[in-house]
């Protein structure tokens, strides 16, 4: 890669994205930024107390990671979000144009296990069922790969490398 991309991990709370995140950053030697410590306090109060977010509570949210990753544009950097809907997603390029996406995917029955096994997080299990509603896939003209989240951590983070190198490629 030339101009190390600046990307946002995304995908439904408990595929990962706080754990490969970090290793995705590691791999290609740039900053991570956990997009959960851009929420204001009133959205971390409401999704633990079960209360799926608005899109009204998500837009300073996105506002505050796209700021962040316009602030890396060129010098690279990856940032969580779960980025569920296109309209998220095209908030964050509005902000930071070359953002290029890692979607993090995989079974409900995975994830729900894996949330289940989390110790100290805000999401509780119960909007699970909330994410996947809301989930809109990357479409086919949005900047990204899309990784499955079965096996280990490493492994998972390996694939985002595979991915986003042979997407540079095409």
């Amino acid at each position: 890669m030339s101009t190390p991309h600046v990307v946002v991990v995304m995908g439904v709370a408990g595929t990962g994205k706080t754990t490969i995140g970090p290793l995705l950053a590691e791999r290609l030697g740039v900053p991570y930024a956990e997009g959960d410590d851009f929420h204001p306090p009133a959205n971390i109060a409401k999704m633990t107390a079960g209360t799926p977010l608005t899109d009204d509570d998500r837009w300073p949210w996105l506002d505050a990671i796209g700021e962040w990753a316009h602030g890396r544009a060129g010098l690279g950097g990856v940032v969580s979000s779960s980025a569920l809907k296109r309209a998220y997603r095209d908030r964050l390029r509005a902000a930071a144009p070359g953002v290029v996406f890692v979607h993090l995917t995989g079974s409900r029955e995975l994830i729900e296990d894996r949330m289940a096994q989390r110790k100290g997080h805000f999401m509780p299990t119960a909007l699970l069922d909330s994410q996947f509603a809301t989930l809109q896939p990357l479409a086919a003209d949005e900047a990204g790969v899309a990784v499955d989240v079965s096996g280990s951590p490493e492994e998972i983070a390996d694939r985002a490398v595979e991915a986003l190198a042979a997407l540079d490629s095409e």
